[in-house]
């Protein structure tokens, strides 16, 4: 069933958290839970991948939404950010709590990982302060059971005072009593737990609770929650609330007084806003380890002896580093191996379908001014960029999701976390340069997980750095024609690879450099610590891999390409159709920066050829040949070695090779990717930076390398 588009919701410091609704009688669950807890198999079981994604408007956290008809009755499930806690120390936390409290949803479903329950009991404490319309989820049962753990749901029922179900999402298996339990959960409970704080700040609560329990009668907030939201003095959510119920709280004379008096109180116990925060936190989690004794034990003793004796290669000094790297060329080999055959094949196609469309045209009389840049300039570049970029992110996303759903890209962040701590960067950074690999905007997306404002901008202006899907072409052509050529068969794919590998761990100490350059002047500060979880290693679900890689990555990071190609292959083509003075626009532009590209190493054709790339770095080469060529349009018919002699005639040496890698790697990102800058920095000041970092660090890269070569 689809989503229509009845809307419910509300709108609070424009923030709209409305859901669509098929009719007046769906009912609204919210999905909450910590990272790596399977939230998203739950979700994907229940709606059956019916399921539309985006950003929550005036947020940069994404959510998803999906239908589920179960017993007659349709549920629209809320996909709300994975987070910890929910006492608003980053953008997931806010959300995930903004979405309970405002939202309006019927239920909560907060999923729980079996394996280690009291750490995610903490969730389920906060998620009930704030509503009791709570089901708990506990998942990974097959997970637990083969550590040897054994979880009595029904005393965790008992001690909670709401539903508990046991599941293994992955497989479908209890989903259906979950929903059960959706489905008659009462509006009041009665035996839900409360968590209990010391004495002061009972006694506090016992001053200002009653108050606002009187004053907020049918707003639908828990005024014992509210009560600790006031005293902690958390006015953006203040703020919120206020808007929400339509009642300004700070301006209520019985309010003000039972805060006053309630602040007294606690002050006469030395408790402060900070040390009440401390007390809050600590109770919780006596709460949770209270609420898990007796309900989870380990009779084996094994529990995690096989991922701990993995993670002692994979994350010690000496290997983990190293094994990284290895994994990376892996990649990178099956990468280039199992690109280039669909790649020409995809090319053979569009090509013969462009011969076609010519054809057409002229049958049909078109005008050659009107199709000869429709089909010569937007055409040709549309799908050279498919042909180019569709069959490497065929193969590379597939095996970046795979080593997601290992467990292995944590291991990555913990590898690299003291490096990025050296340069007062965050770990986290490592999982956002893992993203733009496969797309330098998605990367940029991805700098949302970091909390710091400080260490997200130090993230997102070196995410260029990492070459992304569209370089690899530029860079696997040169490599192969200059460096590995004379070499056949695997011998020369895993040459390749290699000499890839090193290029990338080129841009990734290029990224550190930055960094702490970055830091050390106009992102002055500390690193932030963070809570990193290592996730149990789980069996890879195939189907879902899939899915993910393809729709979520693959079609995503080629729509945005698309756009962008479309427009650039009617310039392009104006550039090279349009003549002055019997010269051409791109041969005038070559002749303009043939002086300056001498000085790093190039030629005026090979920088005009980045210049135009812009919109998309996958066209670059075909730029190059079709500068030297003189051509009208892209060129894409030439093989490897005859795309090398045109090159060696136009007098190219190994040194241009070099110095065309090296700006490849460090150079302007794509247009999409500033977009999406733009977008998340909400800053042009942060855009132009990021796009003069890597260009500046390229120019005097290959102004220094040129300037060796040709002394030595």
């Amino acid at each position: 069933m689809g989503l229509s588009s009845t809307s419910v919701g509300i709108h609070a410091a424009d923030v709209d958290f409305s859901v669509k609704k098929t009719s007046e009688s769906d009912r609204i669950i919210a999905l909450a839970g910590n990272p790596n807890v399977g939230k998203s198999s739950v979700f994907n079981q229940l709606t059956g991948l019916r399921q539309h994604t985006g950003n929550w408007p005036g947020k940069t956290v994404t959510n998803a939404q999906g239908t589920c008809t179960y017993d007659e009755k349709n549920y629209i499930m809320v996909d709300i950010p994975g987070t910890y806690s929910l006492m608003a120390h980053s953008r997931e936390e806010e959300v995930a709590r903004d979405f309970i409290l405002f939202g309006n949803p019927d239920a909560v479903i907060v999923v729980c990982d079996a394996t280690c329950l009291e750490r995610n009991l903490n969730l389920v404490l906060q998620t009930i302060e704030i509503t009791q319309n709570v089901v708990v989820c506990v998942n990974l049962l097959d997970e637990a059971r083969k550590r040897g753990i054994k979880v009595n749901l029904e005393k965790l029922s008992e001690k909670l005072g709401v539903p508990v179900v046991g599941t293994v999402a992955r497989s479908g298996k209890g989903l259906d009593h979950l929903m059960d339990a959706v489905s008659s959960l009462e509006t009041k409970q009665s035996n839900v737990i409360q968590v209990r704080y010391t004495r002061p700040v009972e006694d506090a609560l016992g001053i200002l609770t009653p108050i606002l329990s009187e004053k907020l009668s049918s707003s639908g907030i828990n005024p014992r929650w509210l009560a600790l939201r006031l005293l902690e003095n958390d006015t953006e959510l203040i703020c919120k609330i206020c808007e929400y119920i339509k009642l300004d709280l700070l301006s209520d004379s019985e309010i003000k007084n039972g805060i006053f008096a309630a602040e007294k109180l606690l002050s006469d116990h030395r408790i402060h806003k900070s040390k009440l925060s401390d007390i809050i936190v600590s109770c919780l989690v006596l709460a949770a380890e209270d609420v898990s004794s007796g309900v989870a034990c380990c009779c084996g003793k094994t529990y995690c002896d096989n991922d701990r004796k993995i993670d002692k290669i994979l994350t010690s000094k000496i290997f983990g580093i190293p094994i990284m790297i290895a994994l990376l060329g892996v990649i990178f080999w099956l990468t280039i191996s199992g690109a280039n055959i669909p790649s020409e094949i995809l090319s053979g196609w569009f090509a013969a379908l462009e011969n076609k469309l010519a054809e057409l045209c002229v049958s049909l009389g078109v005008p050659e001014i009107i199709y000869s840049p429709l089909i010569f300039g937007v055409y040709h570049v549309l799908t050279w960029v498919i042909s180019v970029m569709l069959p490497p992110m065929a193969v590379f996303f597939p095996l970046f999701t795979l080593l997601e759903d290992l467990g292995y890209l944590p291991r990555v962040a913990f590898n690299l976390d003291k490096c990025l701590k050296k340069c007062s960067a965050c770990g986290k950074q490592a999982l956002t340069m893992c993203m733009g690999f496969g797309c330098n905007a998605a990367g940029v997306i991805g700098c949302r997980i970091i909390d710091s404002p400080r260490e997200r901008l130090l993230a997102i202006l070196t995410n260029a750095f990492v070459p992304c899907n569209g370089k690899f072409p530029t860079l696997i052509s040169i490599i192969t024609m200059f460096f590995v050529f004379s070499s056949s068969g695997i011998l020369s794919s895993v040459w390749g690879a290699v000499l890839l590998t090193a290029v990338v761990l080129l841009g990734i100490g290029a990224t550190f450099l930055v960094s702490k350059l970055l830091s050390k002047t106009i992102l002055k500060g500390q690193p932030s610590s963070f809570t990193l979880e290592l996730p149990p290693y789980r069996r890879p679900n195939i189907m879902q891999i899939i899915v993910r890689s393809v729709l979520d990555r693959t079609l995503f990071v080629l729509s945005r390409a698309i756009c962008v190609a479309a427009p650039a292959g009617l310039i392009i083509w104006l550039f090279a159709n349009v003549e002055i003075s019997g010269i051409t626009l791109l041969a005038h532009a070559t002749q303009l920066l043939d002086p300056f590209a001498r000085i790093i190493g190039m030629d005026g054709s090979i920088l005009l050829a980045f210049i135009l790339g812009f919109p998309a770095n996958e066209i670059v080469v075909p730029l190059i040949i079709m500068s030297y060529m003189s051509a009208g349009t892209i060129s894409d018919a030439l093989t490897l070695a005859e795309m090398k002699q045109l090159f060696l005639a136009n007098g190219w040496t190994w040194i241009t090779a070099v110095n065309v890698m090296l700006f490849s790697l460090m150079h302007w990102p794509c247009s999409t990717t500033l977009l999406t800058i733009k977008k998340e920095t909400g800053s042009m000041k942060w855009t132009l930076l990021a796009a003069a970092i890597p260009t500046l660090l390229g120019l005097i890269l290959c102004f220094l390398f040129t300037t060796a070569a040709r002394l030595l």
